[in-house]
């Protein structure tokens, strides 16, 4: 069952991927800030489903269109939050192999590519290593048995590979995704030196309390921002991103090279 007053906001999805995926859905489950930390007004619907086999291009494409009708957009303005799916098929992770692949993705950054008819293909995706760690260790079953019952634990290994290989990508988009940039690289510094992937807003506590005044700033700048408690403002603020990304990249790249050297 989905955390009380959530029922409402996961029942559209739940139908719309029981619907389309029938008897080949073996699992779906809500993880994220839903279901830890708990949601803030700009925080997306995680959602995870496990297939029994792969899905064709028309399917993930009628997947595309029903949540380009059901998800709210981003940056939130209404009622309707924004969602994230996530697809995977059981054998394309089960057993665990890196890097897994996923079947189908849908999250807002996305849309305008759905609107225009274009629907990824099936790729290998070092950054599910993360998500599906997450899905098993922290999650609530919407349809479907417990995750640990269908998904392989994920060795801390991997995840640490799993950050480093999805690093360039990140860093490429900070212009106009700051605040997310920023909770995004301190949660992955901290997965890089505990193994534990830990909440956005945990993680910019905890790096704040380590590094550079500058830094600790702009991590409770960006931190209050996603909570809602400031006004999420980035103009005359782009010197301080820009040093901070430096600095959690060199962070994390030397937290995965010590990692790398214990195993």
């Amino acid at each position: 069952m989905p955390p009380a007053g959530l029922a409402a906001d996961t029942a559209p999805i739940t139908r719309i991927v029981t619907d389309l995926l029938g008897a080949d859905l073996l699992g779906l489950y809500l993880y994220g800030s839903a279901v830890t930390s708990g949601l803030q007004y700009d925080s997306d619907l995680d959602f995870l489903a496990v297939t029994a086999t792969a899905l064709d291009g028309a399917l993930r494409s009628r997947l595309a269109e029903r949540l380009l009708r059901q998800s709210g957009r981003w940056p939130r303005t209404g009622e309707a939050r924004p969602v994230e799916l996530t697809v995977v098929a059981r054998d394309a992770v089960v057993p665990w192999r890196f890097p897994p692949r996923g079947e189908f993705v849908y999250g807002e950054w996305m849309r305008a590519e759905f609107e225009r008819g274009a629907v990824d293909p099936p790729a290998p995706d070092p950054d599910l290593a993360i998500l599906l760690g997450m899905v098993r260790d922290s999650s609530v079953a919407l349809a479907g048995p417990p995750a640990a019952r269908l998904l392989d634990p994920v060795p801390p290994e991997d995840l640490v590979r799993a950050i480093t290989e999805s690093l360039p990508a990140l860093l490429a988009g900070v212009d106009g995704d700051e605040r997310n940039t920023i909770l995004t690289l301190a949660r992955m510094w901290i997965t890089a030196e505990t193994g534990a992937v830990v909440s956005k807003t945990e993680a910019a506590q905890r790096l704040a309390a380590r590094v550079p005044p500058a830094h600790a700033a702009l991590l409770g700048r960006a931190r209050d921002g996603y909570l809602g408690a400031a006004v999420d403002d980035w103009a005359g603020h782009r010197a301080e991103v820009a040093a901070f990304v430096r600095y959690a990249a060199a962070g994390i790249t030397a937290a995965a090279d010590a990692d790398r050297e214990q195993h």
